[in-house]
């Protein structure tokens, strides 16, 4: 008798360290699921950010002012009638003006 309740003792007792270890590595795996959550959504959320920026800057580019401030800046564009006043101090100017001063001497 007694060795029947030491078996089924020690039953028991493997039933409930096989749902403890079981219950153990579910949580781990939770754990480790809400931690990629989190990374993830910190992902989505920066991702989102940069997205509104583009879509912002995509939104001011079609605008008259930002095609006229690229003109003018990249390609050095200017309106009718302005007057463009430059640094002759630049070392594209001066290579030009000596440019010009050799071909002149010529």
């Amino acid at each position: 008798m007694k060795k029947r309740m030491n078996l089924k003792n020690m039953v028991i007792i493997i039933l409930i360290a096989i749902l403890v270890i079981s219950y153990v590595r579910q949580e781990l795996t939770m754990n480790k699921i809400h931690k990629d959550i989190e990374a993830k959504q910190t992902q989505l959320n920066e991702l989102q950010d940069k997205n509104k920026k583009l879509q912002d800057e995509v939104n001011q580019s079609s605008t008259d002012e930002y095609i006229e401030r690229m003109a003018r800046e990249r390609l050095g564009m200017i309106k009718d009638g302005e007057k463009v006043i430059t640094n002759s101090d630049s070392p594209q100017d001066k290579q030009n003006n000596s440019e010009a001063k050799n071909n002149q001497n010529k």
